[in-house]
């Protein structure tokens, strides 16, 4: 395509031999190929509700989004045997977490609540994606506005941010930057992803356990950190979430529950229910 790129109509979700087929015989004629995934609580003919969820809910949603990291696995192992340079991007023009619609609104209009549990989903599903950024070219949240894992909401004249909306401006310093790597060794209920623009580190934590905060140890080697500021998404419910009567009810704040050890040692506290962004300058 002239002045554009071409996408191919990708797999439904895990069907490999759809993506081997297509690799293999077109992988020169397109640019990129999608991917969807949503998150579901339950199976696909029973979603289940946004709030007022039992706890075995918060997993099962939350096991279903992490199902995305075998997905772009599976299907960059076939993509990587007919491009081993990477030149076609795998899109994820469709994912995050699909519910019941709220009591009372059109069915067809796909209208649910967001809360904290949709906040970890939208971390988890980031990090995946930076661990992939070689071959993920592109990843849209399905929707934006009232739809589906939406970032905003919006009522005649008014508009809240939903609790995946501050997760997106949590992430925000990571765009244009270069990941990390890293070795860790992590509790099962916390992940993170890390990375660095100019003198910037920026590092990005999530944990899903419903209870036990957890201590995340870095050690940043080969420079020496000048200052450190951070800001928290903190659920004190499962399913705590804004509304049009209590806007500001889950919100971004300033986190200051780490330490600084000799320069390069730090130590984050990482409250349940929770995505922390650190934004740590190098000296």
């Amino acid at each position: 395509m002239e002045n554009g790129i071409s996408i191919a109509c990708g797999p439904n979700v895990d069907d490999y031999h759809w993506m081997e087929v297509l690799m293999r015989e077109a992988g020169p004629f397109f640019d990129g190929i999608s991917l969807h995934h949503y998150a579901l609580a339950s199976y696909w003919e029973d979603k289940r509700p946004a709030i007022g969820f039992p706890e075995n809910e918060w997993f099962s949603l939350i096991e279903s989004a992490l199902k995305m990291d075998e997905l772009i696995s599976k299907h960059s192992t076939i993509m990587d045997q007919y491009d081993p340079g990477k030149r076609i991007g795998l899109i994820v023009d469709e994912w995050g977490s699909w519910l019941a619609v709220e009591p009372h609104t059109n069915p067809g209009f796909l209208y649910q609540q967001n809360t904290i549990r949709d906040a970890i989903v939208a971390s988890l599903t980031l990090n995946i994606f930076h661990r992939h950024a070689d071959r993920i070219h592109m990843a849209n949240i399905a929707q934006m506005v009232n739809v589906l894992q939406a970032m905003v909401l919006t009522k005649n004249e008014k508009m809240i941010k939903t609790p995946t909306y501050h997760v997106f401006d949590l992430y925000k310093n990571h765009m244009e930057a270069q990941r990390v790597d890293t070795s860790s060794i992590l509790s099962k209920h916390t992940d993170f992803t890390v990375s660095k623009k100019e003198n910037l580190l920026t590092i990005s934590l999530c944990n899903y356990d419903l209870a036990a905060a957890d201590d995340v140890i870095f050690d940043i080697r080969d420079s020496e950190i000048v200052s450190i500021s951070a800001e928290s998404l903190i659920g004190t419910a499962m399913d705590q979430h804004n509304s049009f009567d209590l806007p500001d009810n889950l919100t971004k704040q300033l986190f200051n529950d780490y330490i600084l050890n000799n320069q390069n040692e730090l130590v984050v506290t990482i409250p349940p229910m929770s995505v922390i962004s650190l934004y740590v300058t190098l000296g």
